[in-house]
């Protein structure tokens, strides 16, 4: 069968059909093949056969000899190819119904590497950052694990999800987060098994489990032995691209709303909240209005509070294209001890995803080594609000250079203020351009509207990168298209579609925003 008439699967493997009867597919009946599938069976069967022997040699010499391929050697193959990264198994069914699904959970157990089939990692000494130690998945080593995941449950807190690269960790003993530095207790370990909790002792290398009476342990930290910290390579996280304002409802509402947004962003590492110094408006950001509207969902029903949304807002980013030079002396003289700080600066592009640095050139002391770190500062806070429309400021090396100080007025406050005018300055001279986020999309329709789904994507600035055929006269188009045009796209696509077309979108990169649109953006953010 297929879509609502789909009642069950067919094994290519052991050639056996399995029907799943119930509301949850728990009943698994071996039934006779269809005869209307029989030779479809057998032509993809062979397919498949030709893709696993090519994994395994001694397989491949059995096959090319003419001899029957079992099922465990085939198997055998499978696993190989999958672990080398060689093949990729595609099992089909619903979880709709369970349909399916317990044949994917046996040959996740069959095919996928186990801790001790994967390359090894190699960790970073805290003490010695120079010196890499490789981890290998035994019991008898000191702890080392990974935290990659928070969830809060309303029974029993904050779950650390924790995955065992090295050694043994019970319950009630103290590690150490080698990534703050911070001294921890496990409280207690549990087993997930979907909404319910095994209670356990102690985990092993390679095993997952969740940890409670974790206080100061995020997604991405390592957590070690205290005999010997190492550090993992840390999970890397994209920035926002999204922003909306969102306010409470009611009084009550803005009580728990505080409570709501910092669980869920311990959660994830994605989402962002900050509050708008000018108009005291609760701002949260995310990788799209789709992970946005979930957000505002889960604080509504997990924590009860109801809230108004404001309009999407786009992450706009600014860089510079040229080297340039500034300076400012900051001077002040209002009776008593006055203000002076003067310094000079150097900006350039730092490359893209190189992301801001600051280098200190200054010779023979013309300035004081103690106001150095005001200068950044300085540098600091001026890269919060570009000089394009006032977006903050990526990817630019600073360097200061020069400058001259007085002995009784200098301060940190002078050179602070003096850096920021100075960089500004700079900025102005080194041809400053605004970046907005650019995001792959893949658009998935019958080729009945492939047409108009193109003809949009162009209108909405995007480039058509590729197009691929899919059976059943499907097509997928991917494409590259500017953040700012994609808002509300999914009912458009629904409507230009008759409801049968549907995307999927990530970010990919920035890039600089054309002139026409500059000026609009230009025009809204002076509002």
């Amino acid at each position: 069968g297929a879509e609502d008439n789909l009642t069950g699967v067919i094994d290519l493997l052991d050639r056996k059909a399995y029907t799943f009867v119930g509301n949850f597919g728990e009943n698994i009946t071996e039934v006779p093949m269809p005869e209307d599938m029989v030779e479809k069976v057998e032509k993809f069967r062979a397919e498949l056969v030709e893709k696993a022997v090519e994994c395994d040699e001694a397989t491949m010499e059995k096959y090319l000899g003419g001899e029957e391929i079992s099922v465990e050697e085939l198997k055998k193959a499978i696993r190989k190819g999958v672990i080398e990264n060689a093949i990729y198994p595609v099992l089909c069914g619903t979880a709709l119904q369970n349909i399916g699904v317990q044949f994917a959970l046996d040959y996740v157990n069959e095919f996928l590497p186990s801790p001790l089939d994967v390359p090894q990692v190699d960790a970073t000494d805290v003490a010695d950052p120079e010196k890499k130690t490789p981890i290998k998945a035994d019991d008898d080593a000191p702890f080392v694990g990974l935290a990659f995941k928070i969830a809060t449950d309303p029974f029993v807190g904050k779950l650390c999800f924790v995955r065992v690269y090295q050694g043994v960790l019970k319950s009630g003993s103290y590690i150490v987060n080698a990534s703050t530095g911070n001294k921890e207790r496990v409280g207690r370990l549990v087993r997930m098994h979907a909404n319910h909790r095994e209670e356990i002792k102690e985990i092993y290398a390679g095993d997952i489990a969740a940890v409670i009476g974790l206080k100061n342990t995020t997604t991405g930290n390592t957590l070690s032995d205290e005999s010997s910290p190492l550090l993992l390579e840390s999970i890397t996280f994209p920035e926002p691209v999204i922003k909306i304002a969102v306010e409470p409802k009611t009084k009550v509402d803005q009580e728990k709303m505080g409570v709501a947004l910092a669980r869920l962003a311990e959660e994830d590492p994605t989402f962002r909240v900050e509050t708008d110094e000018e108009t005291n408006q609760v701002l949260i950001s995310g990788m799209g209005e789709l992970h946005l509207d979930i957000i505002v969902d889960r604080m509504r029903r997990e924590f009860g509070v109801e809230a108004n949304v404001g309009k999407p807002q786009v992450s706009y980013r600014e860089t510079i294209t040229q080297t340039a030079e500034a300076e400012h002396k900051y001077a002040k003289q209002s009776g008593g001890r006055g203000q002076y700080g003067h310094c000079m600066l150097r900006v350039e592009p730092a490359g893209e995803g190189q992301g801001y640095q600051f280098l200190d050139e200054v010779k023979g002391g013309v300035i004081p080594k103690e106001y150095i770190p005001a200068i950044e500062k300085g540098v600091k806070e001026g890269l919060l609000s570009g000089v394009v429309a006032g977006f903050p400021m990526v990817d630019v090396k600073v360097a200061v250079y020069y400058g001259s100080y007085h002995e009784v007025d200098s301060s940190e406050i002078a050179f602070k203020m003096a850096a920021i005018f100075a960089f500004k300055d700079a900025c102005q001279k080194a041809k400053p351009i605004l970046l907005e986020p650019i995001m792959k999309v893949e658009v998935t329709t019958p080729e009945d509207y492939m047409g108009n789904i193109i003809g949009d994507l162009n209108s909405k600035r995007g480039q058509i990168e590729e197009m691929i055929d899919r059976p059943l006269k499907i097509k997928a188009i991917k494409a590259k298209v500017p953040l700012a045009e994609m808002f509300g796209y999914a009912t458009s696509l629904r409507s230009m579609s008759q409801g049968r077309a549907n995307y999927t979108m990530e970010f990919s990169h920035y890039s600089e925003v054309p002139r026409n649109v500059l000026e609009t953006i230009k025009e809204k953010t002076a509002k």
